[in-house]
């Protein structure tokens, strides 16, 4: 199949180099000249342990090439820039399947990215992927697991297609709604997690959060549309459990520096070189639940101490009522 990639972060390198085992034709846009000169004459991610990348796989800054003539486009840009950039591309967007790899909710609407990328695109043909993986797992071909969801069982089927290998075990769903949840709350809990570390408590506690927040995360999900049991996919639990226990997840750094108490302009400086997808999702969802009168205790807390400097140790104080 011929596809394009729209982001060349990290994941977007490591969905490349997945469908490039599968014998699929790639190309990949970044608006960025200079990463694009760099990609074409190294090709090798330096930010992804000097991964090298297979020399058939296309760079372009061209989103029309990106787009024309492909079977499917994947969408692995930040939440907060899925919808400015498919506007570059909606007058090449015709037949094609789009796939959107990327978590998270766009601040400014509250909308999930697949109801964004299907108002913009006019179209039903739109799948999303989530599940517990770290870039560097999927290009070392780490056995893997992908929750798959979407309304339209052709797109659904298409996007397995592309996927599908040896490496990977891939369930399809539906609940296109859960499945988006489960993508960015989780990034929420990591920061939780990271606090529950940084205070000092070991892993037992965070098990403890872990557990707790499942109930909360699967309330969520029913009040807004989709459905409970999707906390117990690849997307929910298992995205859940990799992100709030490994120090590789720049959402748990954030926290375990607040729970640590590390000084506010050290954090700062973090959040300002760092993407953490977390604190998008963080404010996105409080205020969700606050203009939809959704009680979900965890999420108000969390945003508390982030954002108002709440005593991180009332969240074990909650934790344990």
């Amino acid at each position: 199949m011929k596809i394009g990639i729209i982001g060349t972060g990290v994941f977007g390198i490591a969905i490349a180099s997945m469908l490039h085992k599968n014998g699929n034709d790639i190309t990949m846009w970044t608006k960025f000249e200079d990463e694009l000169n760099d990609l074409k004459k190294n090709m090798v991610r330096n930010n992804l342990n000097n991964y090298r990348i297979a020399n058939d796989i296309k760079f372009t800054n061209n989103i029309e090439e990106v787009c024309i003539d492909k079977d499917i486009i994947y969408i692995a840009v930040p939440a907060e820039f899925v919808s400015v950039t498919c506007q570059k591309a909606i007058p090449y967007i015709n037949k094609q399947h789009i796939c959107i790899a990327s978590k998270g909710i766009e601040e400014s609407s509250l909308m999930f990215l697949p109801d964004i990328v299907k108002q913009l695109f006019n179209t039903n043909r739109v799948g999303v992927i989530s599940g517990p993986t770290f870039a560097i797992d999927i290009t070392n071909n780490a056995p893997i697991g992908l929750s798959l969801a979407s309304y339209n069982p052709e797109t659904s089927k298409i996007i397995y297609k592309s996927l599908d290998n040896n490496f990977v075990k891939i369930f399809i769903t539906n609940d296109v709604i859960g499945t988006c949840i489960c993508g960015a709350v989780k990034n929420i809990l990591a920061i939780a997690s990271g606090i529950i570390n940084g205070l000092g408590y070991p892993i037992s506690t965070q098990a403890m959060l872990i557990t707790q927040s499942l109930h909360d995360v699967k309330e969520l999900i029913n009040k807004l549309g989709g459905t409970g049991s999707t906390i117990l996919s690849f997307a929910g639990f298992g995205d859940i459990i990799l992100t709030c226990t490994s120090e590789k997840s720049r959402n748990y750094t954030l926290g375990k520096m607040i729970g640590s108490r590390v000084e506010n302009s050290k954090i700062n400086e973090y959040i300002n070189n760092t993407t953490i997808e977390g604190l998008t999702a963080l404010r996105s969802f409080h205020n969700i639940i606050n203009d939809k009168n959704i009680d979900i205790p965890i999420i108000n807390l969390i945003y508390d101490i982030v954002y108002n400097k709440k005593n991180p140790d009332e969240l074990t104080e909650f934790l344990t009522k």
